[in-house]
């Protein structure tokens, strides 16, 4: 029978149609998406991971503001430059779009917080170049305070952000304008890199051994090409000199200029190395190195960008430019130690044209009236080339030592001696006191050898103009020595005053064959036979 017209029975229900598969355009469609999604993310991660960096603002103390009320600037405080120059700030205009500066700090905890490694970088990101000054730690400043080495700015100032501060602020004034980013590092960050990335080929320039039980400081490498460890590497960039032995101390040659070509090179070396891509996967590690030993006003996202920019624009070493700022040595005189203190005293006329050609990012031209350089002058007073010292005593000639004046001798009486005859001076007359023979009353005549006239109780005798010395009733004796004066049985005192006479020994018999001349020693004078009391006239 035919079903047409009926209805079905509940129990039959109609066939679901059959589950068919994507067609290849719907796959497609799918894939698209997803890969767009992946890349949006990519992008979006790559964003937030690489920012590119700000010109800083930097406000005046003047001028700082406080709209929310915290007691505090809403933007950081500027560096109150008092009477000195301002550098230029970041406002600008720029050599290019993308010409950044730099100041880099190493900071030595295991040294007592010394900042004695001072970089001044720029990187030109638009031309891929990049120049690195190091600043000698004994550079000469412009500070109100005695000692005007930087490397002493940081801990006067009691180290931590104020100490930063001031060395920036007078870094700043050095060159004329302010670093756009200020970075400290502690050195062990140095050591952790070169773990992170493998190690890094250098070359030592000579044996190194040096140890300080104070700082728990070791340094013990030999001269060479190898790869560095991180701990290798510190204590290259650590050492400065070996201990002393025998009264010697071995060194660099040229002192903290060695020691500052040394960590160029380095740093160069591992530069080199950073920028090879196969380090780039290791950001673990690199990120990890940052957080526990790098303190900056830029954010991680901004460094990455920087190490991005140089990695896809083709930065490479023969790019990056290692100068030491141009300097000579110089001394000056200190108050607080009361010594001449040595300094390092930047080349002027050299360091205006590095700041102009390499450094600044800006397009003005500086002269020397924007960069505060010391000088010493010939008279041993500082000046400035802004015609600014801040310390108004070292502006002025240093205190001329004046000799100490030597106590006058004096006899058991106190009365002054003539150091030109011995004899005492007399207080009213002021003339030098004649000994007077106590018997005769007569001043005793003094005289030089060969010329002088005794008073002896043997009669005393003559003096020929043979230069033998004639007695009556006695020998001759030559050389002018006196004669024993007969004996009488008793020994008489010497007369008070009246010098002594040294017992002549007995004359041995003459020989019966004369004997040989021997000629006197040239370097002793003989004996006068008396005590010389007034100056050698033939002397």
């Amino acid at each position: 029978m035919s079903k047409i017209g009926k209805r079905l029975a509940p129990s039959e229900k109609p066939k679901s149609p059959r589950k068919g598969k994507l067609s290849r355009q719907q796959i497609i469609l799918i894939v698209v998406i997803v890969v767009l999604a992946i890349a949006l993310a990519a992008v979006l991660a790559m964003r937030s991971l690489f920012v590119r960096p700000e010109i800083p603002k930097r406000n005046p103390p003047q001028q700082t503001t406080d709209v929310d009320g915290d007691g505090k600037p809403d933007e950081p405080e500027g560096i109150d430059y008092g009477d000195g120059i301002r550098p230029r700030g970041g406002d600008g205009e720029r050599k290019s779009a993308d010409y950044w500066t730099v100041l880099i700090i190493g900071r030595d905890t295991g040294g007592g917080g010394l900042t004695d490694t001072l970089l001044l970088a720029s990187y030109d990101v638009t031309n891929q170049k990049a120049t690195v000054m190091s600043i000698p730690r004994d550079t000469m400043v412009n500070i109100p305070y005695d000692i005007k080495r930087i490397n002493a700015v940081y801990n006067y100032y009691g180290g931590e952000e104020r100490g930063i501060q001031h060395l920036y602020k007078e870094i700043a004034q050095l060159v004329g304008f302010e670093p756009d980013f200020q970075v400290v590092v502690e050195w062990d960050a140095v050591g952790e890199i070169v773990d992170a990335i493998g190690g890094v080929y250098f070359d030592v320039p000579q044996d190194m051994n040096y140890d300080d039980p104070y700082q728990d400081l070791h340094i013990h490498q030999a001269a060479g090409y190898r790869l560095l460890s991180g701990d290798d590497a510190m204590q290259v960039l650590r050492y400065r000199h070996d201990n002393r032995k025998n009264g010697v101390m071995k060194g660099y040659p040229d002192g903290d200029l060695g020691r500052i070509k040394t960590q160029q090179a380095f740093l160069k070396a591992m530069v080199d190395q950073l920028l090879k891509p196969k380090n780039m996967t290791k950001v673990g590690p690199l990120i990890e190195a940052f957080n526990k030993n790098v303190e900056t006003d830029m954010s991680f996202q901004n460094i990455l960008w920087f190490g991005q920019q140089a990695v896809m624009g083709g930065l490479n070493t023969e790019n990056v430019n290692f100068v030491t700022m141009p300097n000579r040595a110089k001394y000056a005189y200190s108050r607080s130690v009361g010594n001449m203190q040595s300094y390092v005293v930047p080349n002027a006329r050299e360091l205006l044209d590095l700041v102009n050609n390499e450094l600044s990012p800006f397009t003005e031209i500086f002269t020397l009236s924007d960069l505060d350089i010391m000088s010493v002058n010939a008279d041993g007073s500082l000046s400035s080339s802004t015609g600014y010292v801040e310390d108004k005593k070292a502006a002025l000639p240093p205190p001329k030592e004046e000799p100490e004046e030597e106590e006058p001798v004096v006899d058991e009486n106190g009365n002054p001696i003539d150091p030109e005859t011995g004899l005492p001076i007399d207080p009213e007359t002021g003339e030098p006191v004649t000994a007077v023979d106590p018997e005769t009353g007569e001043p005793l005549v003094t005289a030089p050898p060969d010329t002088a006239v005794g008073t002896g109780e043997s009669g005393g005798g003559s003096t020929n103009s043979g230069g033998e010395s004639t007695n009556p009733g006695g020998s001759s004796q030559p050389g002018g020595t006196p004669s024993s004066p007969p004996d009488t049985g008793t020994t008489q005192p010497p007369a008070v005053g009246t010098p002594s006479t040294p017992e002549t020994p007995e004359t041995p018999p003459a020989p019966t064959e004369p004997a040989p001349e021997v000629p006197a020693d040239p370097q002793l004078p003989a004996d006068p036979g008396f005590t010389l009391i007034g100056p050698d006239p033939a002397a």
